[in-house]
């Protein structure tokens, strides 16, 4: 959404959404929010044993309830789940809340990012670069309809900070925080 006063990111696992995220909110004055950590804080636990214990498909419900919680804030830079954008009702709120920025990441990049992570129950398994392939066949025509602007990921954290920054400052129509009203 253009103009908007929140900005949402959005792309595969591994693409470096909560990094980036940090430094954009800290650079824009936001409040910061990585969805996946929010679901952990909530429940105590780590996303791998909610996964666990309410699947998949309990995990989805509570990433949708917080994404619209959060998104309907004002001033928030929301990290995303990779697979948020799965659900319609998900897209429908990014689209309509905020300004969507896609930090693409190729395949070799996930690996090469992902190489000692095993807390990621979606990559448990032996062949994680065919299980990469197959979300991504998914979910990138989804992240393609959803985003406002697309970033190809790059290395280091300053230089995609920068690149990001520039696109978003050319395209992204900020709107003013609303004012609180004094109290009587």
């Amino acid at each position: 959404m253009n103009p908007s006063r929140n900005l949402f990111l959005i792309g595969p696992t591994g693409a470096g959404k909560t990094s980036l995220g940090r430094h954009l909110a800290a650079h824009y004055g936001l409040r910061f929010v990585d969805l996946d950590r929010e679901i952990e804080r909530r429940t105590g636990t780590d996303v791998s044993t909610v996964f666990e214990i309410e699947g998949e498909a309990g995990f989805r419900r509570r990433e949708s309830a917080l994404l619209d919680e959060f998104s309907a804030c004002n001033g928030v830079l929301l990290a995303t789940g990779a697979g948020a954008v799965l659900a319609t009702h998900n897209r429908a709120m990014l689209g309509e809340r905020g300004y969507v920025l896609w930090l693409q990441a190729d395949i070799g990049q996930q690996l090469h990012r992902l190489a000692h992570d095993t807390k990621r129950p979606l990559l448990a398994g032996v062949d994680r670069r065919a299980r990469l392939e197959a979300m991504a066949a998914i979910r990138e025509p989804l992240y393609r309809e959803t985003a406002d602007l697309a970033l190809p990921a790059t290395h280091g954290i300053a230089a995609i900070s920068a690149q990001a920054i520039a696109l978003i400052d050319l395209h992204w129509q900020r709107l003013p925080l609303p004012t609180p009203s004094p109290t009587a």
